[in-house]
């Protein structure tokens, strides 16, 4: 798949070398070199992908996502960084990107990182990886989800999400009263990587809690199995039991 890709760089060495390995596979590639300038790219045109840096003159690279998913731009964002600690990376994902490298790291893996966020985010003409049947809308009680769309309701009002949320929240509709362990939504996510911790999944969970649970610290939908995980399932119908 070919897709239109932004690279946000400042370093000149480091931006060139995305750039070639990128257009290799065939990708268009467009390079800035500084944060607001990455705003001003995403918001012209349509890109399929944002490689950003955090560390760039006029915005960083956690300003440059807090502004796009506020602005609810559904982008993919792979992030970029020297920064090693965990909380620095829980802090992107948390903000609202889909990946995380930290410097110095090996051109190959970048592009196994970017075209598992291609085959991962829904665009066009894609087939979503949480289900078969992109066509068929997945409900858990009042809550639906859209592949095809890139939808999400609850009660019939559009809820928000990060492709990285909307991959968790489709593969747990897809079998409700599953229970996923976190090793298996990290799958969802990013599949087998040995960067990644499982608190990326307890981010996850608890934004997507902020979104669709009515009381976030007592939720009904989305619930943790201790020890094992998490699974997803209808308030009204576990009520109905009870």
């Amino acid at each position: 798949m070919c897709a239109n890709v932004i690279v946000a760089e400042d370093d000149e060495k480091q931006a060139e070398l995305v750039r070639r390995y990128l257009e290799r596979e065939g990708h268009a590639v467009t390079v800035v070199g500084d944060g607001l300038t990455a705003l001003d790219e995403v918001r012209r045109g349509k890109p399929d992908l944002l490689v950003l840096d955090v560390m760039m003159p006029r915005a960083d690279g956690l300003d440059v996502v807090r502004v796009l998913r506020a602005e609810h731009r559904e982008l993919a964002v792979l992030m970029l960084t020297a920064r090693a600690t965990e909380d620095d990376l829980l802090l992107g994902l948390d903000l609202g990107a889909d990946d995380y490298m930290t410097k110095p790291y090996s051109p190959r893996e970048l592009m196994a990182r970017v075209r598992t966020l291609l085959r991962r985010t829904n665009r066009p003409g894609q087939v979503n990886p949480t289900t078969d049947a992109v066509d068929q809308v997945l409900s858990v009680g009042a809550l639906r989800v859209d592949p095809a769309r890139h939808e999400i309701s609850v009660d019939g009002t559009s809820v928000e999400c990060t492709p990285g949320e909307f991959r968790i929240l489709a593969a747990m509709a897809a079998e409700p009263d599953r229970v996923f362990s976190r090793q298996r939504l990290l799958e969802e996510l990013h599949g087998f990587d040995r960067y990644i911790s499982d608190r990326t999944v307890d981010v996850h969970i608890m934004n997507l809690r902020k979104k669709i649970e009515p009381a976030p610290r007592k939720p009904a939908r989305l619930l943790t199995v201790f020890g094992v995980g998490y699974k997803l399932t209808d308030p009204a119908r576990n009520a109905s039991r009870a």
